[in-house]
C-alpha cells in the first residue's frame, strides 16, 4: 500500500479523502430527507421519490469525483485529464438528464395525485392529466434533444464540424424543412390539443363512424378505445383539422333519445306515465330530464322520440336500451293495435246486376 501512494502528495490524498467523505455525507443526507418527505403524508413529496432521484444523484457526484486532479493522481493517470473530463462532462450531462426526467415525472404525479380521473365527474380530473401527459412528452423530448446536443458539442472536432454545417446549410435547411413538414406539424398539433384541448384523456367521441373513448394522446397520434375493444389509431392533426364528436367535451352528462315508430291508435299519455314508471325504478336516470314527443307523422306510423338523461355516455347508452325494450313491452302487453302495421281497406260492392 506504502509503494502504491508513495509517489502521491499527501496533500492530494487527503483532499480527495475529505472531497469523498463530504460526497458520502451529502448524498446520504439528500437520501435521507427525501426518504423521509417521501414517507410522511403531511409532506408533499409522494413516496417513491427517492427511488427515481437516487442514482441519477450519485451520478453527479461520481462525474465530480472523476474531474478532480486528485483523483487522477491518485490512479497515476496525471496525463489522462482529457479523457477523466471527457467522461465527466459526458457522465454530468447523462445523470442531470435523467435527473430531470425523474423528477418531471415526480411534480407531474404530484400534481395529478389530487385528481381521480375514475370519478363519475372526472371534467377537470382529465383537463389536467390530459395537459401534464402531452407537456411531459414535450420536455423530455426537448430534454433529451438539449442532452444529446450538449453531449456532441462537448467534442472540439463536432463542434466545429457542427459551425461549419450551419454556416453552408441554407439551401439544405430549406430542403430538409420541406420535407419534415409533416412531422413538425403533427408534432405542433400535439401541442395544440395540449393548450386548447379539443379532446381529454377518457373522452367519449365519434371519430369515423366509431363510438370510443380517448385512450392516449401521444404528440404524433391518439388512440382512442372502441366499444368493442378495438383501438383506433388516428394522427394528431385529425383533431385539428376535420370535424368529430365530442360528447364529454364540457361535461359528462348527456341526453339520449329512443325513436318509436307507432300506429296512430297510440295513447300518448299512457305512454307517457310508463316513461316516467320506467325511470324511476332505475339508477341510469340522473332525473335531470325525461320527454316524450311526436317528431313526425307518416302515412303508416308516427314517430314517438322519448328523451332521457344520464350521467355519462356509458349510462345514457344503457337507459337508452333499457327505455326501448320496456316501452314495446309494455305496448305488446296493453296495446298491442298500436304497434306500427300496413292496412289494407277491401271494399266489397258484391256482383254487379245484368
Amino acid at each position: 500500500m506504502d509503494t502504491i501512494f508513495k509517489d502521491i502528495p499527501k496533500e492530494a490524498i487527503l483532499y480527495l479523502s475529505l472531497t469523498l467523505c463530504g460526497f458520502l455525507v451529502l448524498y446520504w443526507v439528500v437520501l435521507f430527507v427525501l426518504r423521509k418527505l417521501g414517507k410522511d403524508p403531511k409532506y408533499l413529496l409522494p413516496e417513491g421519490v427517492m427511488k427515481r432521484v437516487a442514482f441519477p444523484i450519485l451520478l453527479i457526484f461520481i462525474s465530480i469525483v472523476i474531474r478532480m486532479a486528485s483523483f487522477r493522481q491518485l490512479l497515476g493517470l496525471e496525463d489522462e485529464g482529457y479523457l477523466f473530463r471527457k467522461a465527466s462532462t459526458l457522465l454530468f450531462i447523462f445523470a442531470a438528464t435523467w435527473l430531470v426526467i425523474g423528477i418531471l415525472k415526480v411534480v407531474k404525479k404530484l400534481i395529478i395525485h389530487n385528481y381521480d380521473v375514475s370519478s363519475s365527474d372526472n371534467l377537470k380530473a382529465r383537463k389536467i392529466y390530459t395537459q401534464f401527459n402531452i407537456l411531459e412528452r414535450i420536455v423530455i423530448f426537448i430534454v433529451v434533444i438539449l442532452a444529446v446536443g450538449l453531449a456532441l458539442m462537448s467534442f472540439d472536432e463536432i463542434r466545429e464540424i457542427g459551425v461549419s454545417i450551419f454556416a453552408s446549410a441554407g439551401v439544405a435547411g430549406i430542403i430538409i424543412g420541406f420535407s419534415a413538414q409533416k412531422l413538425i406539424g403533427t408534432i405542433l398539433a400535439g401541442i395544440q390539443i395540449a393548450v386548447a384541448q379539443p379532446i381529454k384523456i377518457d373522452d367519449v367521441v365519434i371519430v369515423e363512424g366509431e363510438w370510443g373513448r380517448i385512450e392516449e394522446i401521444t404528440l404524433t397520434y391518439v388512440v382512442v378505445k372502441i366499444w368493442d375493444k378495438r383501438r383506433l389509431i388516428v394522427p394528431t392533426p385529425y383533431f385539428i383539422e376535420k370535424p368529430f364528436q365530442n360528447w364529454t367535451k364540457s361535461s359528462s352528462d348527456i341526453l339520449g333519445t329512443v325513436f318509436l315508430h307507432m300506429d296512430y291508435r297510440v295513447p300518448f299519455d299512457e305512454l307517457r306515465k310508463e316513461l316516467a314508471t320506467i325511470l324511476e325504478s332505475t339508477d341510469l336516470w340522473d332525473g335531470e330530464a325525461s320527454n316524450i314527443q311526436i317528431t313526425d307523422s307518416k302515412a303508416t306510423y308516427v314517430e314517438v322520440r322519448a328523451m332521457v338523461s344520464a350521467r355519462n355516455a356509458s349510462d345514457a347508452w344503457d337507459l337508452r336500451v333499457l327505455v326501448r325494450e320496456k316501452l314495446i313491452t309494455f305496448l305488446q302487453e296493453n296495446y298491442p293495435d298500436s304497434i306500427a302495421h300496413h292496412r289494407l281497406l277491401l271494399n266489397d260492392r258484391g256482383p254487379k246486376e245484368q
